[in-house]
């Protein structure tokens, strides 16, 4: 699966991979617990059908005993979500499925008859796994799973040879179609992925969108509240920019906004949001800092942003800080307080942080 990666930018990501591991997870999810029902429909059908037409020295209780932890396990298929349960569920029903293979395979006739149940398995469930390493487990048991009734002679003659080429062929088949079914949902991964990067990011700036960082910083300050830890947030903007697209043109204006959305990246954390929230204005929220720490966080930022070159010398900016206190207006009001601070910093000077001191 890994091997999709390389033809993607950021190919290396390792949260990209558990992205498409989720993605696959969220697909899958239905499929495994819609084969789970089938599994157990058909288990309690092929187990009737040998009662009527095979005498076997297993009771047929203990034939149909099978049934109940399948059944089981497709309930419980139906809420779980995460990838690693949803492998392990479908694991267990096929184990569940060989072990009532070989315990009706006891009341069938010679012949290669014994086994076909259990080469429908792997082209049946080839396309339900989630990872290679579940994949491989789930090959190895179906084509392992009938070998004791052949090796132990439950059944005179049984043709090992022919049920080796049969479950080669079947393994083959199961490859095929995971391999395919793989790389379509990748390339739906892939086009769901950049759609949803095209409606939430700065085309030029590569930087959240005004919308989706409101939506992110509500959950952001939502979760700092419900554990008690302060929330800042800076309102920047770039000095005298209307003055660069004037005198040099907005293609120049636009390569100073990249450069300095990519200085501001550098400068923060992961768990911090940064968005362009329009022209040359941006916010970012410091979740965690109080505003001390907001503070210096902004001091460097104004001192890094010197590094941006603009065509008349160093690009500066101007800042507000606003400190979000326990009992919050929401981030359109602490938004409106670190932007009047900002505006404060402009008249004041410029090139400077001014904090907002009134309660959010």
């Amino acid at each position: 699966m890994y091997a999709l990666f390389k033809s993607l930018p950021g190919a290396n990501d390792s949260a990209q991979r558990r992205q498409f591991t989720l993605y696959l997870a969220q697909r899958m999810g239905p499929a495994i617990h819609a084969l789970m029902l089938v599994s157990v429909f058909a288990y309690l059908l092929a187990t009737a059908g040998h009662a009527f037409v095979s005498v076997s020295p297993i009771p047929l209780l203990l034939r149909l005993a099978p049934a109940l932890p399948l059944s089981l396990l497709a309930a419980t298929a139906r809420r779980v979500k995460r990838p690693l349960p949803l492998s392990l569920l479908a694991l267990s029903c096929v184990l569940l499925l060989e072990i009532g293979i070989n315990l009706n395979g006891v009341a069938q006739m010679a012949g290669p008859r014994l086994v076909m149940p259990g080469l429908l398995l792997p082209v049946a469930t080839s396309v339900i796994w989630i990872g290679r390493w579940d994949f491989i487990v789930a090959m190895a048991l179906c084509a392992l799973g009938p070998l004791p009734l052949l090796l132990l002679g439950a059944v005179d003659g049984a043709p090992v040879f022919q049920y080796a080429i049969y479950m080669t062929i079947a393994l083959s088949v199961a490859v095929v179609l995971r391999t395919f079914i793989l790389r379509t949902l990748f390339e739906q991964f892939r086009l769901e992925q950049m759609l949803r990067a095209q409606a939430n990011t700065d085309n030029l700036t590569g930087l959240l969108l005004r919308n989706r960082f409101l939506e992110l910083a509500r959950l952001a300050l939502d979760d700092c509240l419900g554990q008690q830890k302060p929330t800042c947030l800076l309102y920047l903007d770039a000095d005298r920019f209307k003055q660069i697209n004037d005198d040099h043109g907005h293609a120049v204006g636009d390569a100073v906004l990249i450069a300095l959305a990519a200085c501001l990246r550098t400068q923060i954390r992961d768990t911090d949001l940064i968005a362009r929230m329009g022209g040359e204005e941006f916010a970012v929220l410091l979740p965690g800092l109080d505003l001390a720490q907001a503070a210096l966080r902004a001091e460097q930022l104004r001192l890094s942003v010197h590094a941006v070159q603009r065509p008349d010398g160093p690009l500066t900016i101007s800042i507000g800080i606003a400190e979000c206190q326990p009992v919050s207006d929401g981030i359109e009001a602490l938004l409106a307080r670190a932007d009047k601070a900002m505006r404060q910093a402009k008249k004041g000077g410029r090139d400077r942080v001014v904090i907002d001191n009134t309660a959010c």
